[in-house]
């Protein structure tokens, strides 16, 4: 008879053997505190400081988003009550979706449960409905992303990251009239670099092709009002359909796509990632909608985490730790071993109270696992300068080097199919 137990535990066994094995930290974030928290550690809670957070901003803290999500719970319950198809729709989510067509300039938006469900559903429904479409995915696509290219069913090409020339040789062989969709990324947050978007824009015009942006890791941090790199760069209208989160910068919950209407609408129509799944919650939707109403018009969040991110860099950088350079948020500090990234991580929370969760395969290429930073603006230096010296003494304690930036022979090594 098939062993059903042991084949899972097999598969766990070699998780861990291989090192990839991931132990969750049991946190409890401190309303009001961010970015401390307490761990529920074996010996009993104890007081950490959380820097590896994607609530980029800390406005899962924000009072006016706290009193937001309170006020709509008070007043219109927990819970959306089944999908808007079954349910109807609530106020917050048609108010949420007006704040987010605004926010990117579109016609309309279109509020899923996650950032992975609007990407995955968003691109598959987008590249179904358009015939013998051939989407055109840069290699270094989130995996919500490639899960999306994959449902399609479609023709699908690879292109090198951010490699414009190889972007127009697989535009030029398609033919003409042929619908291409190009789906890549704004910042890609593992190393923190940014797509040349204005070039792949002017590429999508010369060989008519339609463009799908993820900005998941830069809505609410760039640009004037907070729309992301697309903003910042002038090039929103140039950008079929943006696709971003509700779950970093803005602190609550959820994803969305943004674009002209007959396509938000076609989407809602025949998407399954929508149709059949419940809606988010009116409190969760307007605590959403209080904290972009608030980026729209606060310019103090995003200065205070440039400031933050600028004197992250610097301090480890001087202390001679491997930074990986970027021009973004994301600090990843290089290790290039999973047992030893690990090792850094546990070390830094309990001897430190320092939380950084390791990034190893899959996540990153093998050989360059590594901690991932992402300083906020709550950061103060006071907390940068616990970090620097908790992160010198545990690679001191590791024997890993303090020879400065890292220099990888290929730093982009992660192969070209992790796209497809």
């Amino acid at each position: 008879m098939f062993d059903y137990v042991g084949n899972f535990q097999s598969a766990i066994t070699a998780l861990k053997h291989e090192q990839r094995y991931r132990v969750f930290a049991d946190l409890e974030r401190k309303a009001g505190q961010f970015p401390k928290a307490l761990w529920n550690s074996p010996s009993g809670k104890r007081e950490v400081v959380v820097w590896c957070s994607n609530d980029y901003l800390g406005m899962g803290q924000h009072p006016k988003v706290i009193d937001a999500m309170c006020a709509a719970a008070r007043t219109m319950g927990a819970g959306a009550g089944g999908t808007r198809n079954i349910s109807g729709t609530n106020r917050a989510l048609v108010e949420l979706e007006a704040e987010l067509a605004d926010l990117h300039g579109k016609e309309a938006a279109l509020v899923f449960t996650s950032g992975y469900v609007s990407n995955h559903t968003g691109i598959a429904t987008i590249a179904r409905l358009l015939p013998d479409c051939v989407i055109l995915s840069d290699a270094l696509n989130h995996n919500s992303m490639i899960e999306g290219v994959r449902a399609a069913g479609c023709a699908r090409q690879i292109w090198r990251h951010n490699d414009l020339q190889h972007l127009e040789q697989l535009l030029s062989r398609a033919a003409p009239g042929r619908p291409k969709l190009i789906v890549f990324e704004s910042v890609y947050s593992m190393d923190g670099d940014v797509a040349p978007l204005e070039a792949i824009c002017t590429l999508a015009e010369r060989y008519n092709a339609m463009t799908y942006l993820d900005e998941v890791h830069a809505v609410g941090m760039y640009g004037r009002r907070g729309a992301g790199i697309a903003e910042r760069d002038g090039v929103m209208a140039r950008i079929d359909v943006i696709e971003g989160t509700l779950a970093k910068a803005f602190g609550a919950l959820g994803g969305y796509i943004a674009g002209h209407s007959a396509v938000v609408d076609a989407v809602r129509s025949h998407a399954p990632g929508f149709i059949f799944t419940t809606a988010l919650p009116p409190a969760v939707a307007a605590a959403a909608t209080s904290s972009i109403a608030h980026l729209k018009t606060s310019e103090a969040e995003r200065a205070g985490q440039r400031a933050a991110v600028a004197a992250t860099k610097a301090a480890l950088r001087k202390a001679g730790l491997p930074l990986l350079a970027t021009e973004t948020h994301i600090v990843p500090v290089m290790v290039g071993d999973p047992d030893l990234c690990k090792q850094a991580s546990d070390l830094l929370l309990e001897e430190h109270g320092i939380y950084i969760q390791p990034i190893n395969y899959p996540t990153v290429a093998r050989g360059t696992e590594r901690l991932r930073i992402t300083p906020t603006p709550l950061h103060d230096t006071r907390l940068i300068a616990q970090l620097v010296e908790a992160m010198v003494s545990v690679w001191r304690e590791l024997d890993l080097s303090l020879s400065g930036d890292y220099q990888p022979a290929e730093q982009r090594a992660r192969t070209v199919t992790a796209g497809g």
